[in-house]
């Protein structure tokens, strides 16, 4: 397998993570976003979005880092990250959405403005992302994990750009349980831990 990742993302990070956390050798394959080498034909013909990362299994090609979680669990055979039945599924493609919608739209964005230089309202996004850290913060005062009795792909997906989340001038210190979560995930055999923001990118 090769994974085609940059370093800064969330969205790559939640990739390689579940990647170490499952123990599927891979190479990791750096895409150098800043000199455009995910807008070039080489890399538009793995994604046409332009996006990172990319997961290349032998020819079979998978682009968006939650698709990649599903086919990684799914590849292994790992029904303890994610469910085969019903209900066990379905809360855990409720957490995707929410990574894929209101994480994204509001820590990843509030992180977008300080690292990239994002062209945000910053005192929106970070309403947004204080509006779904509340949610998840309710969630979690009577769940250990956020589906179901041990950790799944769910708590992947949220895991990069919540614990990046102060990068982009969020505060989690008002959410005990979330700060919790984070420590569980880093505490798992295989953890990788996400990347330090070169000083000078992050304001």
């Amino acid at each position: 397998m090769k994974l085609y990742h940059f370093p800064l993302s969330g969205h790559a990070h939640r990739a390689v993570l579940f990647a170490s956390l499952i123990d599927i050798p891979h190479e990791l394959i750096e895409v150098d976003l800043a000199a455009g080498a995910h807008k070039r034909p080489g890399f538009l013909a793995l994604n046409p979005f332009g996006q990172v990362p990319v997961l290349d299994d032998d020819g079979v090609v998978i682009a968006d880092s939650n698709a990649i979680l599903v086919y990684l669990a799914k590849k292994a055979g790992r029904t303890d990250w994610l469910p085969d039945d019903a209900r066990g599924a379905a809360a855990v493609q409720r957490w995707l959405s929410v990574a894929a919608g209101e994480v994204a739209y509001g820590p990843a964005a509030a992180r977008l403005i300080t690292v990239f230089g994002a062209k945000f309202h910053a005192d929106e996004v970070i309403a947004r992302a204080h509006a779904i850290l509340a949610k998840i913060e309710q969630h979690l005062a009577d769940h250990e994990w956020l589906a179901g009795d041990g950790p799944t792909i769910a708590d992947v997906a949220i895991y990069s750009y919540i614990a990046q989340a102060p990068e982009g001038n969020v505060d989690l210190s008002g959410y005990p349980a979330v700060n919790a979560l984070l420590r569980r995930v880093e505490g798992l055999p295989g953890f990788v831990p996400f990347k330090k923001t070169p000083i000078g990118l992050a304001a």
